[in-house]
């Protein structure tokens, strides 16, 4: 069990990791990106400011930060957004 969540606290790391990358981005936009959860290989992201209302937010997340994620963290199979 304890490799088990050394995995999950080294995927959330990683997933934060790429999220603050991300960060700059959306804040030059007037939004921001919070990390909520990861479970059961999803993402959940909430995004706020200007960015929440945005028309391109979902191409933004599954083009950019839902590939990078994919590509970047094991066991990462999908970004899920809370609005």
């Amino acid at each position: 069990m304890e490799n088990n969540m050394q995995n999950l606290d080294d995927q959330i790391y990683a997933i934060n990791e790429i999220i603050d990358k991300m960060r700059p981005y959306m804040n030059a936009e007037g939004g921001d990106i919070q990390f909520i959860e990861f479970k059961d290989g999803y993402v959940y992201l909430k995004i706020v400011g200007a960015c929440a209302d945005c028309g391109l937010i979902d191409l933004d997340i599954s083009e950019g930060i839902e590939a990078m994620l994919i590509d970047s963290v094991p066991g990462v199979i999908g970004v899920k957004q809370i609005k």
